[in-house]
Order: structure tokens, then sequence, then C-alpha cells
């Protein structure tokens, strides 16, 4: 089992501060700092930058905190695998989830809680980027992203299912919209669309580019929820996945507008770190997910 002073390292590298690392393990600062100089001292290497404050790791510090985060993956499939062999997969997965996918993967949790009920399933809503680090640094079992995001060295892609985006409108604006409308002419409307960090948005404003348009939204947000309020308030149009609406349901007085020409999709899937034999718990998120594909 990975040493508790790993554990220590491992809180300090997440929040990069020792007072909030040493609150979540539920130590005292001094107690964890204590315990990486006792790491560095055993091991023989400076781990720590040193300073009044936390500024980073040395080059033989990051070497250990990446040591540190497989022993711990390697640790809790391990755990996994045991409950297996005791007749039922029981402990936590953690699943990345972009926004826009964040209705439809119920799907999936769905699946892996019927397969395995003692199973726990964390899902946490964050962009590509976090996804992506978070996945290949051992902190995330798994993770859904747009295909496109996914061609990383090292991850493997199933694909689960396909969006296509249709605009939705506000009560002021409906009755003035047809059941079909250009991207460009969309363009034109009061939009409320994600940030532009998000990926969602980036795939959005490359078909925009294409066409090109450069609208201007007079609302952005990083919430599919407040996108939602904001439209039904009546002032505003957004673009997003219609498969939101699918599960979710159309708000009163909004009105569902199919975007054309172009038409375009975006593949959404799982990525997990491409790892032979497959950890316990990945094998068990790839079976929820041929299975909530097949549905």
């Amino acid at each position: 089992m990975l040493a508790r002073k790993y554990r220590y390292l491992l809180a300090l590298a997440q929040s990069r501060h020792f007072g909030r690392a040493a609150a979540s393990c539920h130590v005292s600062p001094s107690t964890l700092s204590a315990a990486v100089r006792d790491l560095e001292s055993e091991l023989g290497v400076a781990i720590v930058e040193r300073g009044r404050t936390f500024s980073g790791f040395t080059a033989e510090g990051l070497s250990v905190v990446d040591y540190a985060r497989r022993m711990s993956a390697v640790e809790a499939d391990f755990r996994l695998h045991l409950s297996k062999m005791g007749g039922g997969l029981s402990g936590r997965l953690s699943l990345g989830v972009i926004p826009t996918a964040l209705t439809v993967v119920a799907g999936l949790s769905v699946a892996l809680a019927r397969r395995h009920p003692q199973l726990r399933l964390e899902i946490l809503s964050l962009n590509t980027e976090e996804i992506l680090r978070r996945v290949q640094a051992f902190e995330l079992d798994g993770g859904i992203v747009y295909k496109e995001s996914s061609d990383v060295e090292g991850l493997d892609f199933m694909p689960l299912w396909q969006e296509r985006h249709v605009l939705i409108a506000g009560q002021r604006m409906a009755a003035s919209l047809r059941e079909t409308m250009s991207w460009s002419e969309a363009g034109q409307l009061p939009l409320c669309l994600l940030t532009p960090d998000m990926q969602n948005r980036k795939t959005i404003d490359r078909v925009f580019d294409g066409l090109g348009a450069r609208p201007q939204p007079g609302l952005e947000t990083n919430s599919i929820v407040s996108m939602l309020a904001h439209v039904g308030s009546g002032s505003w149009c957004a673009i997003l996945p219609g498969s939101v609406l699918d599960v979710v349901g159309t708000p009163k007085g909004v009105k569902v507008v199919r975007l054309v020409e172009p038409t375009v999709t975006w593949e959404t899937g799982l990525i997990t770190l491409a790892r032979e034999p497959r950890p316990v718990g990945v094998e068990a998120l790839l079976s929820a997910a041929r299975n909530a594909r097949e549905r």
C-alpha cells in the first residue's frame, strides 16, 4: 500500500498549497511539511522548491509525484480487483465530463450502476484540457470529450454518440423564426454562448469561421443551465447540443430551430489511458459504455 507520506505529497501536488493540502489530509501543515522532508531524506533528492510558500517541485520532485500517482492508481485498481474476486466490484471511479455532455452521460452511469451496484461513480464537470490532464496524471479513470480532442498519444477513445447542434430562442423571438435556419443567419442573432475556453464553443467558432461569419455574443457563460435560464428569459438565443434538450426537456416558451447550411455533427466518447492489461475499473467503464451505446 502507498505510504502516507506519498499521499501527502499527492495532496500537495493537487492543491499546490501546504495549508490546503494539509487540510485535505486532516493533518497540520507542519506534519505535512515534515513528511515531505522525510521523503527528501529517504530518497536523497530535493522534492520541493524552497521558499516561504509553495513555489513548485524540482525536476526530481516531479518524477517522485509521477511515481506516486502511478502507484496510487495501481493500489486503487488492486483494491477493485480484490473486491471483484470477493463477488462484487466495489470502490470508487472518477469520470471527468465536458459540460455539454453532463446530461446524456447519465446513460453510462445507469449502465455502470446496473452491472456494479456497489461501485460509486464520481462525475466532475471539467473543461477538455483539465480532463486530458487529469486522465494522463492518473487522477481520473476516464473522461467524456469530443473525438477531435482525443487525438493524444497514450489515450484510447471509444465513441458513444454523435451530436447535432440546435438553436433555441426565447419567447420574444420565437414567433419570428422558421423551423430551420442557416448558421450564418444564426450568427446575426443576439446569442448566449459558452465561454471561449470551452471546447464546445471552439467547435461552434470553427463552423462560423468556415463561413466567414463573426458573431458577437451578448452573453457568455460556462454553464449549460445558465444558458437555458437566460434563453428562457426571452432576450437571447443559444446554440447547444440537441441531446441536452432530449434529456432535460425544452424550457417553457422556448423554440427549437434546426441548424443547416452546413449540417455538422460532432462525435463524443470515452477516453481512457492506453494500458495493457487494462485496470479493472477502466474495464468496467468501457463495458458500461458499450452497453450504453447499444441502447
